[in-house]
């Protein structure tokens, strides 16, 4: 009997070779971000940075400003896929608008980043806080991270 309870002890206490990972693989995107449609500043101070992000990350949605509307735009992850210095974002797939006059569709659904296909966003690190979304457009500098108020 001790015997079986020694060897299911050692079972639980050892760590498991596929162990679930903590948090998301893109945790180390999380929070708000300046630039990229315009330069950063050098050395933004909180209060400038959260004043406008250009853009948010969180587990769930990245939103994006843009520089004709005062509205995020949001899109829904669907998987993160993180590798030495980048993250391959896939957002659920854009459904189209709505209908427009006379049930012809109205045009494309959710905006992306500028990138090859508007459902996946590419992430490479830059520095510590800097990151670059390459490849994308309308996102042709760097961004950098907001610090904490």
């Amino acid at each position: 009997m001790r015997r079986i309870v020694a060897c299911l002890a050692l079972v639980l206490a050892a760590p498991l070779g596929a162990q679930a990972q903590s948090g998301p693989p893109h945790a180390w995107l999380f929070g708000t971000w300046t630039g990229g449609l315009y330069p950063a500043p050098a050395r933004p101070t909180a209060a400038q940075c959260l004043a406008h992000p250009t853009v948010i990350f969180t587990q769930d949605v990245v939103l994006r400003a843009t520089l004709m509307d005062v509205i995020y735009l949001q899109r829904e992850i669907e998987t993160a896929l993180t590798t030495a210095g980048s993250t391959e974002i896939r957002f659920v797939a854009a459904a189209p608008v709505g209908n427009g006059l006379l049930g012809v569709a109205a045009g494309p659904g959710a905006p992306g980043f500028g990138c090859e296909s508007p459902d996946v966003l590419h992430v490479q690190r830059h520095g510590e806080n800097e990151i670059i979304f390459p490849g994308c457009a309308d996102f042709p500098n760097p961004l950098v991270r907001c610090p904490s108020p």
